[in-house]
């Protein structure tokens, strides 16, 4: 059962729910590309140099190292909005947890960048009275993060 399912209150109710996105694995991505590039390029001529063998084992390692952190930090983070508050939780062993009533929010700002609009990820900064302020860096779909919160 995930955090936010536990941390339902009697009749709260779930609006919306999102996730970190997916361009988290993006340098495990780039290395898995070059690791295959090079790996292709061998076996087409296997006369080339043994040099992109192990160039491509070496960035095949690199790729899976680079994307094991990025998977548990993607498993290990959920954000949620409910009827009545905004929950982030991040951490698989060690949790770090923010939570902001929605009769508390000011204001719910929705940072793009031009790959972010393309890609339909950015960063949300939740503005609360007396509560800070809260952000959540590279989630997916931001803008209906937003639109949920905003609907009273």
């Amino acid at each position: 059962m995930s955090y936010v399912q536990q941390v339902l209150q009697p009749g709260e109710t779930l609006r919306f729910q999102t996730h970190l996105h997916w361009l988290i694995y993006l340098y495990a991505i780039v290395a898995l590309v070059i690791a295959l590039a090079l790996l292709i390029s061998y076996y087409a001529d296997p006369s080339m140099n043994v040099l992109l063998l192990y160039g491509g084992i070496l960035f095949g390692i690199v790729a899976v190292v680079l994307a094991i952190p990025a998977w548990l930090k993607r498993l290990g983070t959920e954000i949620a909005v409910t009827d009545r508050r905004i929950i982030a939780k991040r951490g698989l062993v060690q949790r770090h947890t923010t939570e902001v009533n929605l009769d508390k929010v000011e204001s719910v700002d929705v940072d793009q960048s031009i790959p972010g609009r393309l890609f339909g990820y950015g960063s949300i900064t939740v503005r609360g009275t007396g509560e800070g302020i809260a952000t959540l860096d590279n989630i997916a779909h931001p803008l209906e993060f937003r639109n949920k919160v905003m609907v009273r």
